[in-house]
């Protein structure tokens, strides 16, 4: 593929910038022409809106919010909505370019996207929430579809979020797409096992570096930064499995407790919305403080940029399985290789929930649908198979899980777009 470059972009920053970083590593092993850098390191398609919103006072209020499809040679994009005062359009570029490598390195026949608004959830009423994402909805109808672009929840969505999606594309269709995004209510087209699909598939990746380092599960200490819902789940299955959990944090606060910390109190504690800093379970740590505990296994299943220049030199975790996407900049990658850190990378370790979402989408196109056992152990299938394809790229070439993971995803891209070609 020959294609002429355009002048050179303005230096991005950020977990954008973060995002180019990882991509350009990869392209450099693989030798990629000019041409193929330019199309991959550039999104596809890029909707932003401004939209309306009437207020339970009567007021109008407008929002702002993207949508973003970075490549599509493996098949319909996929990626997650969010709503959070941090989304900015390069934020859900690099999102969206994370989750083309996220599909590719499990091979699952998806592209990536990401979309968000820039609201604070927890500030509107019901109404005004059912509102604001049946107007978003609208407003980004135009390029989503089963076949072209599916949403999913992301931090400051759930699954009410996604039927109310559902059913407004639904009546502008003028019948049921179930398919049209995934991670909805079983009762209207989700799976079963969606809602705790990334904390599994982090649980099944967790084993898999126990297995072939040969760490005893049993009384491995683990510590996880984000008690959302990836990282109490997380919490819950590592702990279930035998893992001691010594320390949790969520925004507030952390809580350490050598001993270990009974996840099951502290998960029912999340649920009633209080923070972790009211708790009595351990003692009260940062975010920061947590980062460098003596644990085997630290899991950052928080927000991006946490593993940085600043805090990666701190960190006394043997590994790092990463919950959250890009959790770990490049110098705070360079700073634990250089460590003997082992890193799981994010679009390998979380990709638990893009993989069943995978299913559910499948499930929804055949109006088919499999029991709980039945998607954990697709999951678990899934899941260690692309450990081992990474753990194998990675010992043959002598490279990193990162720079294994990003190797074949982005191989597999560009297998797929040289094969597809330029049209016309």
């Amino acid at each position: 593929m020959v294609v002429k470059t355009p002048p050179e972009a303005p230096a991005v920053a950020g977990v954008l910038a973060t995002a180019l970083s990882q991509f350009d590593a990869a392209a450099d092993r693989l030798r990629l022409d000019e041409g193929m850098r330019a199309v991959l390191r550039n999104c596809k398609r890029e909707l932003s809106v401004n939209f309306p919103v009437t207020m339970r006072d009567g007021s109008v209020r407008v929002f702002n919010g993207y949508r973003v499809q970075h490549n599509l040679a493996r098949g319909p994009a996929k990626g997650g909505l969010r709503y959070s005062l941090h989304v900015s359009l390069d934020e859900v570029r690099a999102l969206a370019m994370w989750m083309t490598w996220k599909s590719a390195v499990v091979n699952l026949p998806f592209g990536g996207a990401k979309g968000g608004v820039v609201v604070d959830p927890r500030t509107l009423t019901q109404g005004e929430l059912e509102g604001l994402t049946r107007r978003y909805a609208t407003e980004i109808s135009i390029i989503i579809g089963p076949d072209e672009d599916i949403p999913a929840p992301d931090m400051g969505t759930n699954d009410q979020v996604m039927a109310w999606i559902m059913d407004t594309i639904s009546m502008h269709r003028g019948h049921t797409v179930a398919g049209v995004v995934t991670g909805k209510p079983v009762a209207v087209g989700g799976t079963l096992g969606r809602s705790e699909a990334t904390g599994r598939g982090l649980q099944y990746i967790v084993e898999e570096v126990a297995r072939t380092n040969k760490i005893d599960l049993k009384g491995a200490t683990v510590a996880v930064q984000g008690f959302g819902k990836v990282g109490a789940t997380a919490a819950r299955l590592l702990h279930q499995a035998g893992l001691k959990v010594v320390a949790v944090s969520d925004h507030t606060s952390g809580l350490y407790n050598a001993n270990g910390l009974d996840i099951d109190a502290l998960d029912g504690h999340r649920e009633d919305r209080a923070p972790l800093a009211e708790s009595k379970a351990g003692d009260s740590i940062t975010n920061t403080e947590l980062l460098a505990l003596p644990v085997d296994i630290l899991v950052p299943a928080a927000i991006e940029d946490q593993l940085t220049a600043e805090t990666a030199p701190a960190v006394r975790a043997k590994y790092v399985v990463e919950g959250a996407n890009g959790p770990t900049t490049p110098e705070g990658d360079a700073i634990m290789k250089a460590n003997g850190i082992t890193v799981v990378p994010d679009i390998l370790a979380n990709a638990g929930g893009v993989i069943v979402s995978y299913f559910e989408w499948v499930q929804d196109l055949q109006f088919y649908f499999w029991d709980e056992s039945e998607v954990n152990a697709k999951l678990h299938k899934v899941m260690t198979r692309a450990y081992a394809d990474v753990l194998r790229t990675a010992q043959e070439h002598k490279i990193t899980l990162r720079e294994a993971a990003m190797v074949l995803a982005v191989g597999r891209v560009v297998e797929a777009a040289r094969l597809r070609g330029i049209y016309p």
